[in-house]
């Protein structure tokens, strides 16, 4: 029965894996505990091979007000929530992916120049009437942005904001130039409504001071409140193993991938599960 099923091996997009029909375990009450919460800015660290992406590509999905997203949305959990029709498309995003780098990228300097020249070309097509030039800071061309345009806000999607740190050419004033962009970019703005940010490393090792004291950090060892969502838990994997016609093999895949625990939760790396599966 396992080929009966699209598993989503290896397919990171939130949006793809909802319209071709791949098998998703519902995971869109973090919407929901993300509103509940609303604080600034979020950061959620895991391993690698845990959903991060996926997760990103979902918030970007439900809140980015230049799409429709009803269709994909509507039958999941989040669709239940009394907040559900406020927030869904009804936002500005700037969706950012940290692990995109420039064609042979040797330096800070060109990867995050390539990142923020991007967003500046983006935000000066889409607000052009705005008093600013394009070699402004981009946190004073969206500091403008906030002024001319009725107090115009964003929701920052940022995934793998760590990734260029596992670079060879990264140094530690790179490191700490780095983390100064993010500060300067999301602390202390108006036009920030809420930040969603992923990574493995925890950001916090990384600042001094109150540089990033604005960040809620929320790591597997640390923090319970959100472990279900990032992960598969034991319940889905025993669903997704009935769903194959492998619930047999429970045991088998206990002993191999059940490698995390956290809480009364055991967390199950769902690249591992899915493999195993798909075999």
């Amino acid at each position: 029965m396992a080929n009966t099923l699209k598993l989503p091996v290896g397919i990171e997009n939130f949006e793809e894996i909802r319209k071709l029909g791949f098998y998703y375990i519902d995971k869109t009450r973090l919407i929901e505990q993300l509103l509940q919460g609303w604080g600034k800015v979020t950061l959620f660290t895991r391993p690698r091979r845990f959903g991060k992406t996926v997760m990103a590509n979902m918030i970007g999905a439900f809140f980015e007000k230049d799409e429709d997203t009803k269709e994909i949305f509507d039958q999941l959990k989040i669709s239940k929530s009394p907040e559900y029709e406020k927030h869904r498309n009804k936002h500005d995003v700037i969706y950012i992916d940290f692990s995109k780098m420039p064609e042979d990228c040797n330096s800070y300097d060109q990867y995050i120049g390539r990142i923020i020249n991007r967003l500046k070309k983006d935000l000066i097509r889409e607000y052009p009437d705005a008093d600013y030039e394009e070699e402004d800071a981009l946190w004073d061309i969206l500091d403008c942005i906030f002024d001319m345009y009725d107090g115009q806000k964003f929701i920052f999607v940022m995934d793998e904001w760590d990734y260029v740190f596992h670079k060879t050419f990264i140094t530690r004033e790179d490191q700490q130039k780095y983390i100064s962009f993010l500060s300067n970019l999301l602390k202390d703005h108006g036009y920030v409504e809420l930040s969603y940010m992923t990574g493995i490393l925890p950001i916090a090792k990384y600042s001094s001071g109150s540089e990033l004291n604005m960040f809620l950090e929320y790591t597997m060892a640390s923090e319970e409140k959100f472990n279900e969502y990032f992960g598969f838990t034991e319940e889905e994997v025993k669903k997704l193993l009935q769903d194959t016609g492998l619930e047999e093999r429970f045991e088998l895949v206990q002993k191999w991938y059940d490698g995390y625990h956290f809480g009364d939760m055991d967390i199950y790396c769902p690249w591992d599960v899915l493999n195993y599966v798909n075999k």
